[in-house]
């Protein structure tokens, strides 16, 4: 005892637990459970505080800190820059809860800034209704496509080979337990776009959905309106978009898609460890009861005062479970909220001027690393703020002498898609320096 100072119980107090329950000590408690060991464990004895702080400060230290490194990377989690104002806006201790209110109605702030996220969504992908928030873009993904059987009770999906790796993944353990299927639909190799004359053979009678990424993962941009034309309009269009990336890009919802997710995480929450996440997910409204998730709605209470509450939450814990659209019980409120402060800081006009820095760092960085003659070019289609390049330097050892320098590479495109030899995928973001840009270059020239 003398050694945990932190446990509540005294020696006296175990004792009169053990007189209680008639034993004698805490193994006999346990005596009904097989002993599988006997021994000492080989653990350290317990630590003072400081002594644990100066070790938990020794651990931090190792960490790498995003702020000191150059980064060309993004392929989901980016690096944008958060304003000052959000994170203190944030730290209201009206805001801080640690899970979604139960007693709803009595936390009108957080119900608020969600009717406040639901609305900016819909403006920003052009969709008529918005749940207050997922977990991450890939589990709303998965979700959209659960909700896609429920619209209309086909099971077959076909989605973009070009759509996030992990989020496919993560879709397949959702929808396979489900009956399920999903097919791949194979991508142009000159223009790394959605092969339409594949989309179009693939498409039956059984197809649930459609779905595509925009940007693809690849960086390029799809043309959503040519594909819609080739969609079914029983067959659900499922768009997966980078939200930063509409600021300058036609929104989805401009191009008839019946449901748009995506990953919140570059609207004001940080990539630390590459998360937590923020799912989006926008719908069509003649689908909002298929929908998962909660949605925030506004009225007035019995003075005609304005208030928020909850209109509709078909979730397993207040409907019957067999009528209940997911089993996700809460959302990610407080990177919503996040999500939610910095595109109000920001406006329309600063994610158009954010979205136009990404769109012209990126296009720079790939000029200029084309002329360094260490790249070739991949794809000839229009890309946004990601792009993939063929290296002749060994991609493993660009990076490693890139980390030395204190610069995140791009991606390995060969550790998800087996066909692609030495390509990379690079990105810029508005954080992306010229002088990290023009870094790059002139560290290539001594490495082959």
């Amino acid at each position: 005892m003398n050694d945990f100072p932190y446990l509540p119980h005294t020696q006296k107090d175990i004792e009169e637990m053990f007189s209680f329950l008639g034993i004698k000590d805490i193994d006999e408690l346990y005596r009904d459970i097989p002993v599988l060991f006997k021994g000492e464990l080989n653990i350290p004895s317990g630590l003072s505080e400081m002594e644990v702080k100066e070790k938990l400060s020794d651990l931090a230290s190792l960490n790498k800190n995003i702020e000191e490194y150059g980064i060309f990377r993004g392929a989901g989690v980016y690096n944008h820059y958060i304003p000052s104002v959000i994170y203190p806006l944030a730290s209201n201790r009206n805001f801080l809860t640690a899970y979604t209110p139960y007693q709803a109605e009595v936390s009108q702030g957080t119900l608020q800034i969600l009717y406040e996220y639901q609305t900016q969504i819909c403006n920003l992908t052009a969709m008529e209704v918005s749940n207050s928030s997922m977990y991450d873009g890939a589990s709303a993904l998965a979700e959209a496509i659960l909700m896609s059987k429920r619209i209309n009770g086909k099971n077959h999906v076909l989605m973009s080979k070009l759509v996030h790796p992990e989020y496919q993944e993560v879709s397949k353990t959702y929808t396979e337990v489900q009956g399920m299927n999903i097919e791949q639909i194979d991508y142009v190799s000159e223009t790394g776009q959605l092969d339409l004359a594949d989309l179009s053979s693939k498409i039956t009678q059984e197809t649930s959905c459609v779905v595509v990424s925009y940007p693809n993962f690849f960086g390029v941009i799809e043309d959503l309106k040519v594909i819609r034309e080739k969609v079914p309009n029983e067959v659900v269009f499922i768009v997966v978009t980078y939200p930063i990336s509409l600021g300058l890009l036609e929104a989805p919802g401009k191009f008839g898609a019946d449901i748009v997710v995506g990953e919140g995480q570059s609207l004001g929450n940080t990539p630390s460890f590459g998360g937590p996440g923020l799912g989006i997910f926008a719908s069509k409204k003649k689908y909002i009861r298929k929908m998962p998730g909660r949605i925030i709605g506004e009225t007035v209470d019995q003075d005609g005062k304005r208030g928020f509450c909850m209109v509709l939450q078909t979730r397993e814990q207040h409907i019957r479970r067999e009528k209940s659209t997911s089993n996700i019980c809460s959302n990610h409120a407080f990177n919503a909220l996040l999500a939610s402060l910095y595109m109000n800081v920001i406006g329309k006009q600063g994610i158009r001027e954010v979205s136009l820095q990404n769109y012209h760092k990126a296009h720079y960085l790939a000029r200029k690393l084309l002329e360094t003659e260490k790249f070739k070019p991949v794809f000839d289609g229009p890309f946004f703020n990601e792009f993939v390049l063929e290296s002749k330097i060994d991609p493993e050892f660009l990076n490693e002498k890139l980390l030395e320098q204190h610069y995140f590479g791009p991606l390995i495109l060969k550790n998800f898609y087996e066909n692609m030899g030495n390509n990379v995928l690079f990105c810029a973001t508005e954080l992306t320096k010229k002088r990290d840009i023009d870094f790059l270059c002139s560290f290539l020239e001594g490495l082959s």
